[in-house]
């Protein structure tokens, strides 16, 4: 058993790095502006620590199962300890048949493949539940919290990220057309001119008359 949880322990401190580097991808592809990209690796993370969390209650529930074993062993020790040395002796060695050995460890891999199904599906719940578009919104939530956890505020990244020529040249697209939309204006002068003119004409016969 302590081979067992000296596993686990290595398992949870290879996570536990690779928990720092994916932080750490996460604050620089902030800085970039990639919000959707920031969101997956958020989501990414999330999943890790939960698989950190699983193997943190595996190692809890192995050294509960050698707990229980050493308190049982002290228990006969005990028991055998009142009866006389020589009963302790016999009962130590009953308790160390391999007969008995074999149920004990056939008993453990019962337990220890009953929580491997468990992780299993509890690891399969939380992949459907960030991937159902119902729980978007728990999702972002739950992505949220991370990136404010770690100290990313995707809002400001996004702001003060470099802008390419992309929205220079809409914005000259979008002033062109607004001038292209404008109505001509109309040639009013020499309308008003002809009109003078013929005025002028119709003052001078009157005055021959």
């Amino acid at each position: 058993m302590a081979v067992a949880t000296r596993g686990v322990e290595r398992e949870i401190g290879s996570l536990q790095m690779e928990e720092k580097k994916l932080v750490a991808e996460i604050k620089k592809t902030a800085k970039t502006g990639n919000e959707a990209a920031t969101k997956i690796l958020a989501r990414q993370l999330v999943r890790l620590r939960q698989q950190i969390v699983n193997l943190q209650g595996t190692r809890a529930q192995i050294r509960g199962v050698a707990t229980h074993t050493q308190a049982m062993y002290a228990g006969t020790s005990i028991s055998a300890g009142m009866k006389g040395a020589s009963k302790a002796m016999a009962a130590m060695n009953k308790q160390m048949e391999p007969a008995k050995q074999i149920k004990v460890m056939r008993e453990f891999q019962k337990q220890s493949n009953q929580l491997d199904m468990t992780l299993e599906m509890m690891s399969d719940a939380i992949d459907e539940t960030l991937d159902k578009d119902e729980a978007e919104e728990e999702t972002e939530e739950l992505t949220n919290q991370v990136l404010d956890e770690i100290g990313v505020d995707v809002a400001s990244q996004l702001s003060s990220a470099p802008k390419g020529r992309i929205g220079a040249t809409n914005k000259r697209a979008e002033s062109n057309q607004a001038r292209n939309a404008a109505p001509p204006r109309k040639n009013v002068e020499p309308e008003s001119s002809a009109e003078v003119d013929d005025l002028e004409r119709r003052l001078a016969s009157l005055r021959r008359i």
